[in-house]
């Protein structure tokens, strides 16, 4: 390919470190010396391009460049939006308007998509354009990829909070339910179990989309882990679904996004659906649920540095492809070294392996019961959190609060 200028853009959820490959990427090209000239960034996604919403990134310092890399959120903005043959079209006219040979979205699954669509649309009218996918996605659902930059901040988040919660839980007593992201995995939902150190810490239950939801069970683990512990902090999925496969909350909302995914997130119903069965079926008063939401994505102070290290490699590991291996197309994938020592390469891979589908937790990661995860996620998730914040209690007492110690019960 003769010299071409760059266009990078970011689309999906925000993550904690989405600037970080952002800011690797545009890095990279700078230091690619003759393959690539001028460095464009797309506002919000597709939707940036179709409008000509373009800044120049060359023109950023390395100062800015760092300090934005180090802030959470899409700093480009981020759009959901797959684009129809016409909106290829229409693509292809603004990137040959400015020269625009190598084009990067960072996203998830639905952005694999795109990049795939403007891809076969690329080739389809032999347009010069060389289109990769830098993977981006707390859900940690990416086909192909050990793990994806954005779960391991979330993750962290996502520990640190049910840490916080099991604390307070400890002092008021009850039960608390947190409701927490993913749609068909439950990756993030599982790292909740990170905040357990001690064997009557919380989460003492934890739900996944992995496995169909009963009511009639969820009452009982409910009830046995008051009596075993005399309170209960729950972990639960705002996917989870019932023997049919149908997402509880759907029951609560019918809007879909632009790749027809029903809207799990924004609203508080689920728990309120499951603080009002654990009253009225356990007679238990004191009974609270929070959802976390979007709080877990562009949360500042929790950056797992393992996160924001890949996050950037995979933005470098792009424009490598796509300039320096010459490549036309592909995602960037981040596979585990084996071994007891966390290490990890990258490599890429054909656009349609990660394009829409799905990958869920495996089941040696589920505990046989449905309602916890086992040591080996625990022993998977443990490098991409990093140490959480120590918390202690007193030594006379093996649970705050006061009452009768409880019994042991078995780990799951």
């Amino acid at each position: 390919m003769k010299k071409g200028n760059m266009l990078i853009a970011q689309s999906g959820g925000p993550s904690m470190v989405i600037n970080q490959s952002l800011v690797g990427a545009v890095l990279a090209a700078r230091r690619s010396g003759s393959g690539v000239g001028k460095i464009y960034g797309a506002l919000h996604g597709i939707r940036g391009i179709l409008d000509g919403a373009f800044i120049d990134l060359r023109k950023e310092t390395t100062a800015t460049l760092e300090a934005v890399a180090a802030t959470p959120s899409s700093a480009l903005g981020s759009v959901r939006h797959k684009p129809s043959a016409e909106d290829c079209l229409a693509v292809f006219r603004r990137l040959r308007q400015r020269d625009i040979r190598y084009f990067f979205y960072i996203g998830g699954n639905d952005s694999a998509e795109t990049v795939h669509i403007l891809h076969e649309e690329a080739v389809k009218n032999e347009c010069d354009i060389r289109c990769f996918h830098i993977p981006k996605t707390i859900d940690n659902d990416l086909c192909g990829n050990d793990h994806t930059p954005g779960y391991g901040s979330a993750a962290r988040f996502v520990a640190c909070a049910v840490k916080g919660d099991d604390l307070d839980n400890r002092a008021l007593g009850g039960v608390k339910i947190d409701v927490i992201m993913g749609r068909n995995a439950g990756f993030l939902t599982a790292a909740a179990a990170l905040a357990r150190t001690e064997e009557d810490d919380g989460p003492h239950l934890i739900y996944l989309p992995e496995r169909p939801f009963s009511v009639t069970r969820f009452v009982r683990d409910i009830k046995a882990a008051m009596r075993d512990y005399g309170r209960c902090v729950v972990a639960v999925s705002e996917g989870i679904t019932d023997r049919r496969g149908t997402p509880l909350v759907a029951a609560f909302t019918r809007e879909k996004d632009s790749h027809g995914n029903v809207q799990l997130s924004g609203t508080g119903a689920l728990g309120d659906l499951l603080a009002n069965v654990v009253k009225t079926r356990t007679g238990i008063t004191r009974v609270r649920a929070d959802t976390f939401g979007y709080l877990q994505r562009s949360f500042p102070g929790v950056v797992s540095p393992t996160d924001a290290l890949e996050a950037r490699k995979v933005g470098e590991e792009a424009v490598l492809a796509a300039v320096g291996k010459n490549m036309a197309s592909g995602s960037i994938a981040i596979r585990r070294k084996p071994g007891k020592r966390y290490g990890v390469r990258f490599e890429v891979v054909p656009l349609h392996c990660v394009a829409k589908v799905t990958r869920r937790m495996p089941d040696a990661f589920i505990s046989p019961e449905g309602n916890y995860v086992t040591q080996a996620f625990l022993e998977y998730a443990r490098p991409l959190v990093g140490a959480l914040p120590p918390c202690a209690r007193f030594s006379q007492l093996r649970r705050c609060g006061g009452g009768p110690t409880p019994g042991k019960r078995k780990k799951a």
